[in-house]
């Protein structure tokens, strides 16, 4: 139990401390994390409006998707910007078929990638509360 203590304590650190940590603002990972959550909830709302349509608008769609492998990148989600990548070719070739199915594989990797990090907070919010006591 030390051990895990130990490498959670150590994880942390680096994460806060070394990489992702505004002096101002100790909440700055947290608020990053949560705008890409908000952010890619509408994105992927939007590219769903638009698959939708008689008419594709697959400028605007190649738009959505960018913007979405943008904000996955900046956070280190390589799965879903992975996808996202297939996604624009796909708009590329204005291949509706090709977008829909990238768009359930891109909702699977964002998920698995909410779901991960949504209980590293957790984790580490608990484990503070464990320091405390």
């Amino acid at each position: 139990m030390e051990q895990i203590q130990r490498k959670l304590a150590e994880y942390t650190a680096s994460l806060y401390n070394e990489q992702l940590q505004d002096e101002s603002n100790p909440d700055f990972v947290v608020e990053v994390v949560s705008l890409f959550f908000e952010d890619s909830e509408r994105l992927l709302n939007e590219l769903a409006k638009a698959l939708n349509q008689t008419n594709v608008d697959f400028k605007k769609l190649d738009a959505n998707v960018h913007q979405l492998k943008g904000s996955s990148s900046s956070i280190g989600a390589q799965r879903v910007q992975r996808v996202c990548i297939s996604f624009r070719n796909y708009c590329d070739d204005r291949n509706v078929e090709g977008c829909l199915k990238c768009l359930q594989q891109v909702k699977i990797e964002y998920t698995l990638v909410k779901n991960k990090l949504e209980t590293l907070f957790k984790v580490i919010f608990i484990f503070q509360l464990y320091m405390i006591n």
